[in-house]
């Protein structure tokens, strides 16, 4: 009897030992390149039948023992193994394969939104992966086009610098998507006069008839107090919005794949649908798809149908390979055969811009839109997603399509591009804007156009109306600004050359002291003409100190100041969050929609994300 009764002791305290390592254990699953997380990884244990996956923010719960070791497999990504011991919580970073697939075609798919971590068989997590939904794999390789940054230049050599407009706003969204995540953006993200031109500024439109007006102002640069700002600005009418052409619109929707994630097609839908609200019965809407192939899931349809429209949105499924180029081709068929005169007639692209089917290349995607312009039908892209987001496929798309480009991060930026600016976004009033200022070497010894990198044009090309600029749209506003080093300045920043051996160095171009500091010439042409119309602003040497110019000017020069800090330019002199912040806040304004206060907590947050890596 003794004997049975110690025997039954054992068995409960082994029992109760081997309970007492049983615990669960947390964590989450990211993408060790862009550190997106990642749904639908399978977590198991190694030699045992428990597993789970991973939910649509990649985390995941999972009972084990401290003598464990864990499983993480993914579609595209290498498995990882990893010994559980006495950890509280295993956060992973999983690797993409060197050889992944770019795209998976769907045959079922299970919604998993607001799905809680679920232990389960490893039959039947394979079961569920394998059979009823897979999410696509694509290479996780974001491509942003490289530039170099502007340099000074000195008058007496290059006395007239020229750039088309530029109205897209597309880095600032991405680059707020990158620091949210808790990264700092690559430098060839940031481009620094889309930053500057997300906000909008406080500027009177024109009254006289003129489609735009141009303002100017001239202060201290805050992060060289020898060094001079000058702030050039574009306001375009305001148009009521029942008085907008009416509209002729093809949506383009890319539905490859690679769009299933929840921050592509699912956010491509709400934003649509966004758009479809501001829709008037005159207005017409036609929807074209591309995967493997281009379809027509709606024909034109008038713009008070809204139930029917948004019904076709919402059947949109992804899957498969991505035939970019037959998707562009159909949509501008389409609207070509609803072609309104007189009416906005465009396209807008929604895409990561992955495309891989067809002419694919940024040189063929080029050539395409370039020819199909000429059809008068313009086009808008809108950016989605992360990991493998295609910047400089779909920049130049929309600056080759007479169009903007703008990326989508969430909904409430949908909402910003297709409700709060949905005019400037959608109606063009004048296209082709060009810029070129002649800087006085009596008084500017050196100047440095701050962004613009990629919209530089050729002196001659200003007179050029074959030449394209940019687009701007009902109530838009554009920012130039140039960082000027006055005569009589010491500057190491900009360098020296030796004397010439066949000029006259003791005559250089000295300029004419005659008050003026620069002349600001601008063209544009009307939507329906080709030949462009010519203004200019003269811009007097008397610089403002930096308190007494506009709150927006003053807000613009610490958003400038934030991308050069982002991109560690070699121009960034004295720069600081400190100083930028502070500027910042001072310069805040009003700010209904809360972007600017949204800035501040953003370079605050990069402050932080810098600090830590030091």
């Amino acid at each position: 009897m003794n004997k049975i009764f110690a025997f039954i002791v054992l068995l409960l305290t082994l029992g109760s030992s081997g309970l007492a390592q049983q615990r669960t254990i947390t964590g989450t699953v990211k993408d060790a390149d862009s550190k997106a997380v990642l749904s639908g990884v399978e977590i198991s244990v190694q030699g045992k039948n428990t597993a789970t996956l991973t939910d649509n923010n990649g985390a995941y719960s999972i009972n084990v023992e401290d003598s464990d070791v864990l499983l993480f497999k993914f579609l595209g990504f290498e498995t990882q193994k990893i010994k559980v011991g006495k950890k509280k919580k295993i956060d992973v970073l999983l690797k993409a394969e060197s050889h992944n697939l770019e795209e998976i075609v769907v045959l079922g798919y299970e919604s998993q939104a607001k799905q809680a971590p679920t232990v389960m068989s490893t039959a039947q997590v394979r079961g569920r992966v394998a059979g009823i939904y897979i999410q696509p794999r694509p290479q996780h390789k974001e491509e942003y086009q490289r530039f170099e940054e502007n340099g000074f230049i000195s008058p007496t050599k290059e006395a007239l610098s020229t750039f088309a407009v530029d109205v897209d706003a597309a880095s600032y969204s991405n680059v707020r998507r990158i620091i949210n995540s808790g990264q700092l953006p690559q430098k060839d993200a940031v481009r620094v006069e889309e930053m500057i031109n997300y906000f909008q500024y406080d500027l009177q439109a024109p009254t006289n008839g003129d489609p735009v007006k141009i303002y100017t102002e001239l202060t201290t640069a805050p992060w060289n107090k020898e060094h001079q700002l000058m702030r050039i600005a574009l306001k375009a009418k305001d148009i009521p919005k029942g008085d907008l052409k009416p509209s002729n619109l093809v949506f383009l929707i890319d539905v490859s794949g690679s769009m299933m994630a929840n921050n592509k097609l699912p956010l491509v839908q709400s934003s649509l649908k966004l758009l479809v609200d501001q829709l008037r019965p005159e207005d017409k809407v036609a929807i074209v798809t591309y995967a493997g192939s281009a379809g027509v899931p709606l024909e034109s349809t008038k713009g008070d149908q809204k139930m029917k429209i948004k019904t076709a949105i919402d059947e949109l499924v992804a899957g498969g390979s991505t035939a970019g180029a037959a998707g562009i081709k159909k949509a501008y068929q389409i609207a070509r055969q609803n072609f309104i005169k007189g009416g906005n007639n465009r396209i807008i692209l929604a895409s990561d811009g992955d495309f891989n089917v067809g002419e694919s290349s940024n040189e063929a995607m080029e050539d395409l839109i370039a020819k199909e312009r000429e059809s008068g039908v313009h086009l808008t892209v809108l950016g989605y997603g992360m990991g493998n987001l295609k910047d400089s496929k779909m920049e130049t798309l929309a600056n080759k399509g007479h169009g903007n480009y703008a990326y989508i991060d969430n909904i409430s930026e949908a909402r910003k591009a297709m409700v709060t600016e949905f005019g400037a976004t959608l109606f063009t009033v004048a296209k082709d804007v060009k810029i070129q200022v002649e800087f006085n070497p009596a008084y500017v010894q050196g100047y440095r156009l701050v962004g613009y990198e990629n919209r530089l044009l050729e002196a001659e090309d200003f007179n050029n109306d074959a030449k394209l600029g940019g687009d701007m749209g009902v109530g838009h506003t554009v920012t130039a600004i140039y960082e000027i080093i006055p005569v009589g300045v010491k500057s190491s920043i900009i360098g020296t050359v030796d004397p010439l051996k066949y000029q006259n160095n003791d005559k250089p171009n000295v300029g004419s002291k005659n008050g003026e500091l620069a002349t600001v010439k601008f063209r544009y042409k009307d939507p329906e003409s080709d030949k462009s119309q010519l203004q200019q602003k003269i811009v007097t040497n008397v610089a403002k100190p930096l308190d007494a110019v506009s709150e927006d000017f003053r807000f613009a020069t610490a958003v400038a100041e934030f991308g050069m800090l982002l991109r560690n330019s070699d121009y960034k002199q004295n720069s600081s969050f400190e100083s930028l912040v502070a500027r910042a806040k001072a310069a805040k304004g009003k700010d209904d929609e809360g972007y600017r206060a949204e800035f501040i907590r953003l370079a605050e947050n990069s402050k932080s994300i810098l600090d830590t890596e030091k």
